[in-house]
């Protein structure tokens, strides 16, 4: 079964923007918000997937990703719930690791969130001094949330 193994921090400071080694303009929505499942359509610029995620248990998930016609991917996002997540995202590497930075546009303007994929959860990886607060867990970070409730309503 496939996994997923991510950590999710917050972004303190613009101190990675000259770290920047690539970058994506991402839209993306939901089919399903489910709290056992999601299932999202993501245009990466001229890609398109169809993601499936489980329940999230610690930083661990099981994630079957598909890549799809972009041209069917529109029409999907124009089935999707409300609202649709767009950000960009970018790649920086530290360490032999990836970090994936997300700063969000639209209604989650302002929130920047640094993930990084780890082989397994006890797995060790420097912070970079850019990362913030760990919010891996905390569902209002989960972009099926955002979707919902955008981070410029948050009190």
């Amino acid at each position: 079964m496939p996994l997923e193994i991510e950590r999710k921090f917050l972004v303190k400071n613009n101190n990675w923007e000259n770290q920047v080694d690539s970058f994506v303009v991402i839209k993306q929505g939901f089919l399903s918000t489910d709290a056992e499942r999601t299932v999202r359509i993501r245009i990466s610029d001229e890609k398109a997937f169809l993601t499936i995620k489980g329940k999230s248990t610690g930083a661990t998930r099981t994630e079957f990703e598909y890549s799809i016609p972009h041209n069917e991917a529109v029409q999907l996002l124009k089935l999707c719930k409300p609202t649709i997540i767009e950000k960009v995202r970018f790649f920086i590497n530290v360490n032999n690791h990836t970090w994936e930075l997300d700063v969000f546009e639209g209604g989650n303007l302002g929130l920047i969130i640094a993930e990084i994929e780890l082989n397994s959860e006890d797995e060790t990886f420097d912070l970079p001094d850019w990362v913030g607060e760990e919010v891996t867990g905390d569902v209002r970070y989960y972009n099926s949330i955002l979707s919902k409730k955008g981070f410029m309503s948050w009190e």
